[in-house]
């Protein structure tokens, strides 16, 4: 007997398939804020997630809730704008939906963007920064539960889950372009409650450089179905304790993401024809 779960994505791939066309090679999930700083490129197809049959839609602020799907450059592109996040009391399955299901229909690159608080005393809110590695403290692991053979095998390696071409082509990238980018490692944290000042040094110490809310349960499932994975964050705050005196809001997330808007665009949009 087929996995609940299995039948589900796959009711859902058969649908955004009649959808998409041609096969994307890459797809793009846009973190908060970043839905309408990256706005959609001319030309493609907006596509609602409620056509999708059983797509969760996303309920968060700066999470617009549809897909975006054409060509950047030579490469075929679907763009997700806007996620379902585990603090919104979604099942794990329902936060990586849309990975399976793209893995599902064909995608071979995932690129995954964030806001997060920046927890190096180096990082400014407002940097751009490059995910090397992440650390799950959201208490939950996506692949728990009978493997789905048909995406990857039981124990995945996540030594390389951010591909390391893929993390040197966007240094590079952003270097032509004359964008300042940085490079760390970043930590979920269940939220939707901000991290407390402790939990920060505490992070700090175990190597973290940014802290957030989402992107690791997606990039678990992409590596455990063999998908090459960018992650890139946008710096919006100083985390809890690194500005003494800073009050952490949703808005300032979201006016810092919809500022560094363009770069970001600018960097994606030149990654997306070069990937």
């Amino acid at each position: 007997m087929r996995d609940e779960r299995w039948e589900a994505v796959r009711r859902a791939a058969d649908g955004l398939a009649g959808l998409v066309g041609e096969v994307p090679r890459i797809a793009v999930t846009l973190g908060s804020g970043l839905s309408d700083a990256f706005g959609a490129p001319e030309g493609g197809t907006i596509i609602p997630c409620s056509r999708i049959p059983g797509f969760p839609i996303p309920t968060v602020e700066g999470h617009t809730g549809d897909f975006w799907v054409g060509n950047i450059g030579e490469n075929r592109v679907l763009i997700q704008r806007g996620r379902t996040h585990y603090y919104e009391g979604r099942s794990i399955d329902e936060v990586v939906f849309a990975t399976r299901l793209f893995a599902m229909i064909g995608v071979e690159t995932l690129v995954v963007t964030n806001a997060s608080g920046a927890i190096n005393a180096e990082f400014r809110a407002g940097d751009i920064v490059v995910l090397t590695d992440h650390i799950n403290m959201l208490g939950v692991n996506p692949l728990r539960g009978p493997n789905l053979p048909e995406l990857g095998e039981r124990f995945p390696d996540m030594s390389s889950a951010y591909t390391p071409r893929l993390r040197r082509l966007a240094v590079d990238t952003a270097a032509r372009l004359g964008i300042d980018i940085r490079q760390g490692v970043y930590v979920a944290a269940l939220g939707p409650s901000y991290e407390t000042p402790a939990e920060i040094r505490a992070f700090r110490t175990w190597g973290a450089d940014l802290v957030g809310m989402s992107t690791v349960p997606e990039v678990i499932v992409a590596a455990h179905a063999g998908m090459d994975v960018l992650g890139l964050s946008i710096a919006t705050n100083l985390a809890a304790g690194v500005d003494p005196d800073a009050a952490l809001t949703h808005e300032e997330v979201i006016e810092t993401t919809r500022a560094r808007g363009r770069d970001v665009r600018r960097l994606l949009m030149t990654l997306l024809a070069r990937i």
